[in-house]
């Protein structure tokens, strides 16, 4: 995402540029993409200030300043407002800019879906006051249920025989996961475990919570929240495919990923 602060009216200006691009198709990873800020400040507190945010949400060696302090007027407490801008909600966004013309407030580029577009929106509204207006331009990107389901596939997430010990190739298809749901931001995710239909239902039920509790574990030593993640056990109660083959058996017993 960038973001761009200009002021006509006032004379300042400011630009950040987030790199990075939401979905599968991005050429960067959007954790390692540059934050460039540049323009006009009024003093240099403001600039230490909106610095400071930027390196505390994406890290000081990420953020590249390009900041002029200029002795210009500026609204009042127009830093402040500024700053409180730059929340965690900004991460969301990617491919866009975020620009300040005075107190008339733009942000632009793309989100997972809906749900999360609004919260950006009003956590905006409510860094600054009544007297700024913020303006959309943002864009739902596809919907991050669908990124989590194109990045599984047609795979399936293997296990030991009859135990929730993932396969090296199961493992494999979860670090693919777990770069995908970093670049979700804090979106939150349910992990369904399923199996087919041979032996008792209630220990399929157990092995297909400590299969999703599993996969809850493994991907949180790949850096993804724990509390992010919720899981829930199915056994053999929703199966896509007949359990009367074995090729059947094999697509039953899967692992499934729910956007919350």
């Amino acid at each position: 995402m960038g973001t761009r602060m200009r002021c006509k009216r006032w004379g300042w200006a400011l630009l950040f540029v987030l790199g990075g691009a939401f979905g599968a198709a991005s050429a960067q990873v959007a954790g390692d993409a540059p934050v460039v800020v540049e323009g006009i400040v009024p003093d240099q507190a403001t600039k230490a200030q909106i610095l400071d945010k930027l390196r505390t949400l994406y890290g000081a060696e990420r953020v590249v300043d390009k900041v002029r302090v200029e002795a210009i007027p500026a609204p009042p407490n127009w830093g402040t407002y500024v700053g409180n801008m730059l929340t965690p909600g900004l991460q969301r966004v990617r491919g866009g800019k975020l620009e300040v013309d005075g107190q008339s407030v733009r942000i632009s580029g793309d989100v997972p879906n809906e749900a999360q577009r609004q919260q950006v929106l009003s956590e905006l509204s409510m860094a600054s006051n009544t007297s700024y207006t913020v303006t959309s331009g943002l864009r739902t990107a596809g919907s991050a249920q669908d990124v989590l389901d194109q990045t599984l596939g047609d795979r399936i997430i293997e296990f030991r025989s009859g135990s929730a010990t993932l396969t090296p190739l199961g493992a494999g298809i979860l670090d693919e996961m777990a770069a995908k749901l970093q670049e979700l931001g804090d979106a939150r995710v349910q992990v369904v475990g399923h199996t087919d239909d041979v032996g008792q239902r209630e220990s399929n039920l157990a092995l297909s919570h400590a299969r999703a509790e599993a996969v809850r574990a493994h991907l949180a030593r790949r850096g993804i929240d724990p509390q992010r993640i919720s899981v829930l056990g199915r056994g053999p109660d929703e199966p896509i495919a007949d359990n009367a083959t074995e090729d059947g058996r094999a697509r039953n017993r899967r692992i499934q990923f729910r956007l919350l």
